[in-house]
């Protein structure tokens, strides 16, 4: 073992245990068996659990979104398929999501210190490096002492805060909600993306400067690897894709094996991508600004000042000073942070603060490079480094406490939640439902699909919720047998959920149809939701598990 071996594994532990800390102290499960899910994590939440719970409760292959059933998934989903085999096989939902999640973190936190290290052959560097990655560098930390001035009482406002001091653009304010450790604890399987991404680029940089072989066999399983990403992480897949292509212009003696690995990625991505298909949504694939509409330079400069602090200078200085080898690693991150304030990908343009995130890893090594030599220069480099270093992670340890004193909400769950035990027990696993409720509903905490649930989830990843929604007032407010029945043949719905009164906006339930028409197969305990079976009202005109959804 290398002599840093030993001080890495250690290093490894330590960031496994940080990431314990995150993953449950958002999710759990009661000592009832109940899902216990931190208000921050909730609403995203809403859409993980259904899509666990359609592999490990459900039957949900080929893949389909289970809160938009019908058409191929167009989500990452590969994490998640995992996870929801570790609770298929046994292992409580907390532990199968959980540590998954810490251990893909840990590689995350170890990777970023890895390559800092081998970049610029420093441990000091690498370990600044992975501090100013856990802890974000943005100037949200003046909104924080807007609302709480410095006094004797800010070390125990500090500690025991549980807001945000800014969430943009959801609030209002300049300074974005993404830098925080919040994106991990929602977003579970983004540390495999991002680790996956760093990983390449430690390899590449490595292979350059000749400290391992990337001979033909292992650009293939390079590229395979790389390749199954559309199914893992597609923003992860499109910026190793980004880095390749750089790569083959930027190292002149790696071109034979980056372009080898690329293609083989390319030829293994392509089904998914053709499964996936296209977005249904339109939107236009140029946005300059990111999240600021039509800025000029000014505020472009100043909205990124804000948002990524001093690093954003000393970043600079540190590209400045670094050697040309170091300076193309500086150029491969910077390449997102271009790319992220060109090009929207998706409906939502937030959801490019992926490739922002990707871009301030390189940056942070770069701005730690430059302290470390700002620190050499005598006693007023050292000095000047005490001083400004605090403001690098002064932000991310306020964005901290929010996380950890986070209140819990209870979601009923299998077998105290009597509506999903039901279903779980009575219905077939591919069973569709005209869902009552969109978030945490019955059906999919059964591993059921659901017609529709929360829009915004289903928009966000490209689908036409406009248009299914439309169909979802048509039936549950029906005109008449003939065509409610043909509707639901047409949709592959095999039962209806009715709730009364409907929480779904926009929708009004014709109770009095159901009531008449369809005869009940289960009715919860209050009475106010209610199942039905409407295969006897249709007779031969539907089929279980016979889907046409497009």
């Amino acid at each position: 073992m290398g002599k840093h071996a030993y001080f890495e594994i250690a290093l490894f532990l330590i960031f496994f245990a940080f990431a314990n800390l995150l993953m449950w102290g958002t999710f759990t499960l009661s000592p009832e068996s109940d899902l216990q899910i931190a208000s921050k994590v909730w609403s995203d939440f809403a859409a993980t659990i259904p899509l666990i719970r359609s592999f490990s409760l459900g039957d949900n292959f080929p893949p389909q979104y289970p809160i938009f059933a019908g058409p191929n998934i167009r989500y990452h989903f590969a994490f998640y398929w995992a996870v929801g085999m570790l609770e298929r096989v046994g292992l409580p939902l907390d532990f199968a999501l959980n540590l998954p999640s810490s251990f893909f973190f840990a590689l995350f936190l170890l990777s970023t210190y890895l390559l800092a290290k081998t970049v610029f052959k420093s441990v000091g560097i690498a370990l600044s490096s992975t501090l100013l990655s856990l802890f974000n560098g943005s100037f949200s930390f003046l909104e924080f002492f807007k609302n709480f001035p410095l006094s004797i009482k800010t070390p125990q406002e500090v500690f025991l805060n549980s807001t945000f001091a800014s969430f943009g653009p959801y609030d209002g304010k300049l300074v974005s909600a993404f830098w925080s450790l919040n994106i991990f604890t929602n977003q579970r399987h983004l540390s495999l993306g991002y680790f996956s991404f760093i990983f390449l680029i430690l390899i590449i940089y490595l292979a350059f400067k000749n400290q391992i072989k990337l001979t033909p066999q292992r650009a293939i399983l390079l590229g395979g690897v790389i390749g199954l990403f559309p199914f893992i992480h597609q923003v992860a897949f499109g910026a190793m894709g980004i880095v390749l292509i750089l790569s083959f212009i930027l190292f002149r003696t790696l071109r034979l094996k980056v372009l080898i690995t690329g293609l083989t990625a390319l030829l293994v991505a392509i089904p998914q991508i053709h499964f996936m298909g296209k977005s249904q949504v339109v939107f236009e694939p140029i946005r300059l600004g990111y999240l600021i509409d039509s800025p000029t330079l000014a505020e472009f400069i100043s909205y990124w000042f804000l948002n990524l602090g001093l690093v954003s200078v000393a970043a600079l200085l540190g590209f400045f000073f670094s050697n040309k080898d170091q300076k193309k690693m500086f150029i491969l991150f910077f390449s997102l942070f271009a790319i992220g304030n060109v090009f929207q990908f998706s409906p939502e343009i937030a959801a490019n603060h992926k490739f922002f995130n990707l871009a301030l890893v390189g940056f942070n090594m770069f701005a730690a490079f430059f302290m470390a030599r700002l620190w050499q220069k005598k006693i007023i480099g050292k000095i000047i480094t005490v001083l400004i270093f605090p403001f690098f992670i002064l932000s991310g340890i306020l964005d901290l406490f929010p996380i950890l004193n986070d209140r819990k909400i209870t979601i009923e769950d299998i077998p105290n939640n009597e509506t999903a035990t039901f279903i779980l027990k009575n219905t077939p696993r591919n069973a569709v439902f005209l869902n009552g409720s969109y978030l945490y509903d019955p059906a999919s905490l059964a591993g059921r699909k659901i017609f529709m649930g929360w829009p915004y989830f289903s928009w966000s990843a490209g689908y036409d919720t406009h248009t299914r929604l439309k169909v979802m007032q048509n039936l549950l407010n029906p005109g008449d047998k003939e065509s409610f029945c043909r509707e639901l043949r047409n949709w592959g719905i095999d039962f209806i959920e009715i709730v009364d009164p409907t929480p779904i906006e926009d929708v009004e339930v014709n109770y009095q149809f159901f009531k008449e028409n369809l005869t009940p197969i289960f009715s919860g305990t209050g009475g106010d939701l209610i199942i039905y079976d409407p295969n006897n009202l249709c007779l031969n005109t539907h089929t279980f598990g016979n889907s046409k959804l497009s």
